[in-house]
């Protein structure tokens, strides 16, 4: 028996099966500027700490109201941390030529834009210095003189490390704490492996590595860096400058080869 009121036939409506619009990425420019900023950051960060704060002196009962070496290495740690949550997922957050070419020789970052990176940390780098430097112009009578006969916390060996310490500790240390950094980076920054505290472990890794080797040189692991206090540090820290560029390079690019080797390897089907 047929319905004696049938309802009227509707007309089929077609699915719009067009994915939703995926938001652009930020452009290159953006990356390159928040590159930038983080470097600038970051050494801002660590150069005023140990310029300002490190020595500051002692109270009248004799107390030191200094940060010493333990603020140095707290001071580099907190600045990654916040660089990279705050630019990291602009730019990745390296802040570190050694650390884009480790992510590079590891497969995680392009080579070509190897240089773009390069150029964008080392100019934040000297931002960052000449900053400090122009706020030293008006502080107390003769302290720019001295903070730049002092080294500019550049990093060095012999008469430029802390503890004495030749070119050869330079050159280990260098490329040993560096490899172990990228190493980590790479570990906690994994696509299926990576943790959700990515930015706090690099940071405390930082940390570690300052309160180690700052010593022995100053503890560079970052050529961005070392080039952004030797301008201002003198002729002995410039003359020294390319142990902190090319040594940290090699411990990126030795962490970033071999960390692909060893555990970004495919199992093979039995």
């Amino acid at each position: 028996m047929s319905d004696p009121r049938p309802d009227k036939p509707v007309e089929p409506t077609e699915l719009d099966h067009t994915p939703a619009e995926v938001p652009a990425g930020p452009s290159t420019a953006a990356t390159l500027i928040a590159e930038a900023f983080g470097t600038l950051l970051l050494v801002l960060g660590v150069i005023s700490t140990a310029l300002f704060a490190a020595n500051f002196g002692a109270s009248d009962n004799g107390t030191s109201l200094g940060v010493g070496f333990t603020g140095v290495a707290l001071a580099v740690g907190i600045t990654v941390i916040a660089g990279a949550y705050a630019f990291g997922p602009i730019s990745g957050g390296h802040f570190n030529p050694a650390v884009t070419l480790g992510l590079a020789a590891a497969g995680r970052f392009p080579w070509k834009s190897v240089i773009p990176y390069v150029i964008a940390q080392i100019v934040g780098g000297l931002v960052a210095t000449t900053l400090i430097v122009l706020i030293g112009i008006f502080g107390p009578d003769g302290w720019l003189s001295a903070a730049q006969d002092g080294g500019f916390a550049s990093n060095g060996f012999g008469e430029l490390s802390p503890g004495g310490f030749g070119l050869g500790a330079a050159i280990i240390v260098e490329v040993l704490f560096t490899a172990l950094f990228v190493t980590v980076i790479l570990g906690v920054t994994h696509s299926t492996r990576g943790s959700n505290f990515a930015g706090l472990a690099i940071g405390l890794t930082l940390v570690l590595i300052h309160l180690a080797i700052i010593p022995i040189d100053n503890a560079s692991v970052n050529p961005a860096r070392s080039i952004a206090t030797a301008v201002y540090g003198g002729g002995l820290a410039f003359s020294q400058v390319w142990v902190f560029i090319v040594f940290p390079i090699i411990g990126g690019l030795i962490a970033g080869f071999a960390y692909r080797a060893l555990f970004d390897g495919t199992r093979k089907k039995a």
